[in-house]
Protein backbone atom coordinates (compact mmCIF):
# COMPACT_ATOMS: atom_id res chain seq x y z
CA UNK A 1 0.00 0.00 0.00
CA UNK A 2 1.20 3.88 -0.83
CA UNK A 3 1.84 6.03 2.26
CA UNK A 4 -1.20 8.31 2.81
CA UNK A 5 -2.33 10.25 5.90
CA UNK A 6 -2.93 8.64 8.55
CA UNK A 7 -5.65 11.67 10.43
CA UNK A 8 -8.11 14.36 8.84
CA UNK A 9 -6.68 17.49 9.88
CA UNK A 10 -7.98 20.61 9.05
CA UNK A 11 -6.10 22.77 6.05
CA UNK A 12 -4.89 19.30 5.26
CA UNK A 13 -3.80 19.35 1.94
CA UNK A 14 -4.89 16.13 -0.16
CA UNK A 15 -7.61 17.51 -2.01
CA UNK A 16 -4.92 19.88 -3.60
CA UNK A 17 -1.74 17.57 -3.90
CA UNK A 18 -2.17 17.57 -7.89
CA UNK A 19 -2.13 21.22 -8.46
CA UNK A 20 0.88 21.44 -5.82
CA UNK A 21 3.13 18.46 -6.72
CA UNK A 22 3.05 20.01 -10.44
CA UNK A 23 4.42 23.09 -8.88
CA UNK A 24 7.68 21.06 -7.40
CA UNK A 25 11.13 22.22 -8.45
CA UNK A 26 13.02 20.35 -11.10
CA UNK A 27 15.22 17.06 -9.86
CA UNK A 28 15.45 15.30 -6.62
CA UNK A 29 16.76 17.30 -3.29
CA UNK A 30 18.31 15.90 -0.72
CA UNK A 31 16.84 16.66 2.34
CA UNK A 32 12.66 17.59 2.11
CA UNK A 33 11.59 19.70 5.39
CA UNK A 34 7.83 20.15 6.07
CA UNK A 35 7.71 22.54 9.23
CA UNK A 36 3.48 22.54 9.27
CA UNK A 37 3.26 18.88 8.87
CA UNK A 38 -0.17 18.76 10.02
CA UNK A 39 -1.80 15.35 7.93
CA UNK A 40 1.50 15.51 6.10
CA UNK A 41 -0.27 14.66 2.55
CA UNK A 42 2.87 15.95 1.07
CA UNK A 43 5.51 13.97 2.96
CA UNK A 44 3.32 10.49 2.23
CA UNK A 45 2.68 11.53 -1.37
CA UNK A 46 6.44 12.40 -2.15
CA UNK A 47 7.65 9.40 -0.19
CA UNK A 48 5.48 7.00 -2.31
CA UNK A 49 7.43 8.46 -5.73
CA UNK A 50 9.97 5.92 -7.45
CA UNK A 51 12.77 6.56 -7.70
CA UNK A 52 13.23 8.57 -4.68
CA UNK A 53 12.63 12.37 -4.71
CA UNK A 54 14.82 12.95 -1.38
CA UNK A 55 17.06 10.64 1.02
CA UNK A 56 16.27 12.29 4.27
CA UNK A 57 12.94 14.60 5.84
CA UNK A 58 12.11 16.31 8.46
CA UNK A 59 8.82 17.15 9.65
CA UNK A 60 7.55 19.47 12.50
CA UNK A 61 4.47 20.56 14.01
CA UNK A 62 3.85 23.07 17.55
CA UNK A 63 0.73 20.24 17.85
CA UNK A 64 3.25 18.39 20.85
CA UNK A 65 0.38 15.31 20.45
CA UNK A 66 0.63 15.34 16.75
CA UNK A 67 3.87 15.19 16.79
CA UNK A 68 3.79 12.06 19.72
CA UNK A 69 1.52 10.09 17.40
CA UNK A 70 4.26 10.52 14.14
CA UNK A 71 6.80 9.38 16.55
CA UNK A 72 4.66 6.87 17.95
CA UNK A 73 4.26 5.61 13.91
CA UNK A 74 8.22 5.88 13.20
CA UNK A 75 9.15 3.73 16.52
CA UNK A 76 6.51 1.85 17.90
CA UNK A 77 3.96 0.83 15.30
CA UNK A 78 2.86 -2.65 16.91
CA UNK A 79 1.82 -1.30 20.02
CA UNK A 80 0.03 1.79 18.71
CA UNK A 81 -1.67 -0.82 16.58
CA UNK A 82 -2.69 -3.16 19.47
CA UNK A 83 -3.57 -0.01 21.47
CA UNK A 84 -6.25 0.87 18.95
CA UNK A 85 -7.15 -2.70 18.41
CA UNK A 86 -8.34 -2.58 21.96
CA UNK A 87 -10.35 1.32 21.45
CA UNK A 88 -12.35 -0.31 18.27
CA UNK A 89 -13.20 -3.38 20.29
CA UNK A 90 -14.63 -1.38 22.84
CA UNK A 91 -16.03 1.07 20.84
CA UNK A 92 -17.71 -1.12 18.60
CA UNK A 93 -19.35 -3.37 21.82
CA UNK A 94 -21.22 -0.51 22.77
CA UNK A 95 -24.66 1.40 21.69
CA UNK A 96 -24.42 4.54 20.74
CA UNK A 97 -25.39 6.24 24.24
CA UNK A 98 -22.35 4.17 25.40
CA UNK A 99 -19.70 4.75 22.60
CA UNK A 100 -20.78 8.18 23.61
CA UNK A 101 -19.59 7.98 27.17
CA UNK A 102 -16.89 6.28 26.34
CA UNK A 103 -15.72 8.86 23.43
CA UNK A 104 -15.52 11.50 26.37
CA UNK A 105 -14.12 9.19 29.00
CA UNK A 106 -11.29 8.74 26.49
CA UNK A 107 -11.27 12.48 25.63
CA UNK A 108 -10.72 13.67 29.77
CA UNK A 109 -7.76 11.09 29.52
CA UNK A 110 -4.26 12.30 29.47
CA UNK A 111 -0.94 10.13 28.52
CA UNK A 112 2.90 10.37 29.15
CA UNK A 113 3.74 7.66 26.01
CA UNK A 114 4.46 9.03 22.67
CA UNK A 115 2.36 5.34 21.76
CA UNK A 116 -0.19 6.17 24.27
CA UNK A 117 -0.70 9.86 23.18
CA UNK A 118 -0.77 8.63 19.63
CA UNK A 119 -3.37 6.01 20.15
CA UNK A 120 -5.97 8.61 21.77
CA UNK A 121 -5.12 11.01 19.02
CA UNK A 122 -6.25 8.60 16.53
CA UNK A 123 -9.03 7.25 18.45
CA UNK A 124 -10.40 10.72 18.67
CA UNK A 125 -9.72 11.89 15.21
CA UNK A 126 -11.67 9.35 14.03
CA UNK A 127 -14.53 10.10 16.63
CA UNK A 128 -15.01 13.03 16.74
CA UNK A 129 -17.39 15.34 15.30
CA UNK A 130 -15.73 16.13 11.56
CA UNK A 131 -12.63 14.73 12.89
CA UNK A 132 -11.88 18.36 13.92
CA UNK A 133 -8.81 18.57 16.13
CA UNK A 134 -9.63 22.05 18.47
CA UNK A 135 -8.09 23.06 22.03
CA UNK A 136 -9.23 25.32 24.45
CA UNK A 137 -7.41 28.17 26.14
CA UNK A 138 -6.06 25.71 28.37
CA UNK A 139 -4.68 23.43 25.43
CA UNK A 140 -7.66 20.95 26.62
CA UNK A 141 -9.34 18.99 23.31
CA UNK A 142 -12.85 20.10 23.12
CA UNK A 143 -14.53 18.78 19.98
CA UNK A 144 -17.84 16.40 20.59
CA UNK A 145 -18.36 13.10 19.18
CA UNK A 146 -19.31 12.89 16.27
CA UNK A 147 -21.94 10.10 15.82
CA UNK A 148 -20.12 7.69 13.86
CA UNK A 149 -21.96 3.99 12.84
CA UNK A 150 -18.67 2.32 11.76
CA UNK A 151 -15.38 4.48 12.32
CA UNK A 152 -12.21 2.91 11.19
CA UNK A 153 -10.31 2.99 14.68
CA UNK A 154 -7.33 0.99 12.97
CA UNK A 155 -6.72 0.87 9.91
CA UNK A 156 -3.15 -1.46 10.27
CA UNK A 157 -2.49 -1.36 6.14
CA UNK A 158 -1.97 2.85 6.63
CA UNK A 159 -0.10 2.84 9.71
CA UNK A 160 2.33 0.08 8.15
CA UNK A 161 2.91 1.82 5.07
CA UNK A 162 3.75 5.23 7.11
CA UNK A 163 5.79 3.76 9.03
CA UNK A 164 7.50 2.83 6.24
CA UNK A 165 7.73 6.34 4.89
CA UNK A 166 8.52 7.71 8.22
CA UNK A 167 11.63 5.52 8.48
CA UNK A 168 13.82 8.57 6.94
CA UNK A 169 12.31 11.21 8.69
CA UNK A 170 12.93 13.51 11.71
CA UNK A 171 10.05 14.33 13.76
CA UNK A 172 10.31 17.25 15.68
CA UNK A 173 8.03 19.79 17.71
CA UNK A 174 9.81 23.20 16.81
CA UNK A 175 9.57 26.61 15.52
CA UNK A 176 9.47 26.65 11.66
CA UNK A 177 12.87 28.20 11.53
CA UNK A 178 14.56 25.96 13.66
CA UNK A 179 13.74 23.04 11.63
CA UNK A 180 14.62 24.88 8.26
CA UNK A 181 18.03 26.56 10.05
CA UNK A 182 20.26 24.12 8.30
CA UNK A 183 18.66 23.46 5.38
CA UNK A 184 21.56 23.60 1.83
CA UNK A 185 21.45 24.30 -1.54
CA UNK A 186 19.37 21.55 -3.38
CA UNK A 187 17.28 21.14 -0.25
CA UNK A 188 13.71 21.65 -0.57
CA UNK A 189 10.80 23.09 2.29
CA UNK A 190 6.99 22.96 2.17
CA UNK A 191 5.57 25.42 4.03
CA UNK A 192 1.70 25.01 4.93
CA UNK A 193 1.02 27.04 8.11
CA UNK A 194 -2.55 28.60 9.72
CA UNK A 195 -3.90 30.40 7.51
CA UNK A 196 -4.21 34.56 7.31
CA UNK A 197 -7.93 34.60 7.00
CA UNK A 198 -9.75 36.27 4.84
CA UNK A 199 -12.92 37.57 7.26
CA UNK A 200 -13.34 37.47 10.69
CA UNK A 201 -15.55 34.42 10.49
CA UNK A 202 -12.89 32.58 8.26
CA UNK A 203 -10.18 32.19 11.39
CA UNK A 204 -8.98 29.10 11.67
CA UNK A 205 -5.25 29.81 13.57
CA UNK A 206 -6.76 28.20 16.84
CA UNK A 207 -6.03 24.85 15.13
CA UNK A 208 -2.73 25.68 16.79
CA UNK A 209 -0.30 28.35 18.11
CA UNK A 210 -1.65 32.02 17.22
CA UNK A 211 -0.11 32.64 13.84
CA UNK A 212 -1.00 36.24 12.97
CA UNK A 213 0.60 38.91 10.95
CA UNK A 214 3.80 38.85 12.26
CA UNK A 215 4.26 35.43 12.11
CA UNK A 216 3.43 35.11 8.67
CA UNK A 217 5.98 38.52 7.71
CA UNK A 218 8.44 36.30 9.71
CA UNK A 219 7.65 33.25 7.34
CA UNK A 220 8.27 35.15 4.37
CA UNK A 221 11.27 36.62 5.64
CA UNK A 222 12.33 32.96 6.33
CA UNK A 223 11.77 31.68 3.26
CA UNK A 224 13.40 34.54 1.63
CA UNK A 225 16.25 33.69 3.88
CA UNK A 226 16.52 30.32 2.02
CA UNK A 227 16.05 31.63 -1.53
CA UNK A 228 19.28 33.02 -1.04
CA UNK A 229 20.70 29.77 -0.24
CA UNK A 230 19.89 28.08 -2.73
CA UNK A 231 16.66 26.02 -0.59
CA UNK A 232 14.01 26.04 -3.16
CA UNK A 233 10.71 27.12 -1.05
CA UNK A 234 6.77 26.36 -1.73
CA UNK A 235 4.06 28.04 0.09
CA UNK A 236 0.77 27.80 0.81
CA UNK A 237 -2.02 30.40 1.73
CA UNK A 238 -5.14 31.81 1.72
CA UNK A 239 -6.19 34.41 -1.02
CA UNK A 240 -6.02 37.56 1.41
CA UNK A 241 -4.91 40.43 -0.33
CA UNK A 242 -2.23 41.44 2.68
CA UNK A 243 -0.42 37.88 2.00
CA UNK A 244 -0.19 38.63 -1.83
CA UNK A 245 1.01 42.08 -1.40
CA UNK A 246 3.64 39.96 1.82
CA UNK A 247 4.91 37.18 -0.76
CA UNK A 248 5.40 40.03 -4.22
CA UNK A 249 7.09 42.05 -1.79
CA UNK A 250 10.08 39.43 -1.57
CA UNK A 251 9.73 38.64 -5.00
CA UNK A 252 8.34 35.25 -5.17
CA UNK A 253 6.25 33.90 -7.88
CA UNK A 254 2.24 33.92 -6.77
CA UNK A 255 -0.40 31.80 -8.18
CA UNK A 256 -4.54 31.54 -7.09
CA UNK A 257 -6.04 28.41 -6.81
CA UNK A 258 -9.78 27.27 -6.68
CA UNK A 259 -9.63 25.18 -3.14
CA UNK A 260 -12.73 22.65 -2.04
CA UNK A 261 -13.70 23.32 1.41
CA UNK A 262 -14.10 19.97 3.36
CA UNK A 263 -14.50 21.67 7.14
CA UNK A 264 -17.48 23.47 8.06
CA UNK A 265 -20.12 22.74 10.50
CA UNK A 266 -22.51 23.85 7.28
CA UNK A 267 -22.07 21.30 4.61
CA UNK A 268 -24.21 23.95 2.37
CA UNK A 269 -21.28 26.51 2.68
CA UNK A 270 -18.30 23.96 2.11
CA UNK A 271 -17.93 25.01 -1.69
CA UNK A 272 -14.66 26.11 -2.91
CA UNK A 273 -12.30 29.06 -1.44
CA UNK A 274 -9.63 30.85 -3.15
CA UNK A 275 -5.49 30.15 -2.01
CA UNK A 276 -2.46 30.87 -2.96
CA UNK A 277 0.31 28.53 -4.44
CA UNK A 278 3.89 30.61 -3.90
CA UNK A 279 7.05 29.29 -4.65
CA UNK A 280 10.63 30.64 -4.45
CA UNK A 281 11.93 29.72 -7.61
CA UNK A 282 10.36 29.96 -11.27
CA UNK A 283 7.65 28.04 -13.94
CA UNK A 284 8.98 24.21 -14.63
CA UNK A 285 8.45 22.88 -17.60
CA UNK A 286 5.49 20.39 -15.96
CA UNK A 287 4.03 23.33 -14.33
CA UNK A 288 3.30 25.30 -17.48
CA UNK A 289 1.20 22.28 -18.92
CA UNK A 290 -0.56 20.95 -16.39
CA UNK A 291 -1.56 23.50 -13.67
CA UNK A 292 -4.44 24.99 -14.23
CA UNK A 293 -3.56 27.69 -11.89
CA UNK A 294 -3.10 32.00 -12.38
CA UNK A 295 -0.60 34.48 -11.07
CA UNK A 296 -2.07 36.86 -8.87
CA UNK A 297 -1.79 40.50 -9.18
CA UNK A 298 -2.33 42.99 -6.91
CA UNK A 299 -4.86 45.80 -7.51
CA UNK A 300 -3.30 49.43 -7.48
CA UNK A 301 -4.53 51.33 -4.92
CA UNK A 302 -5.87 54.12 -7.26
Amino acid sequence: MEPCPVVKWAGGKARLLDLLLARLPEGKFTTYAEPFCGGAAMFFRLSSYKPKLFKHAILADKNAELVAMYRAIKTDVEPLIERLRAYQREYDARDEASRSAYFYQVREQTFVTDVERGARLLFLNKTCFNGLWRVNSKGIFNVPFGRYDKPRILDSSVLTAAHQALAVAEIHDLDFAEVTKDLKKGDFAYFDPPYMPVSKTANFTAYSSPFGTEEQARLAKEAARLQRKGVRCMLSNAAAAEMVALYERHDFHVYGIDAARVINSDPSKRGTVKELVVTTYGETEQSKQTVPARPVRRRSAG
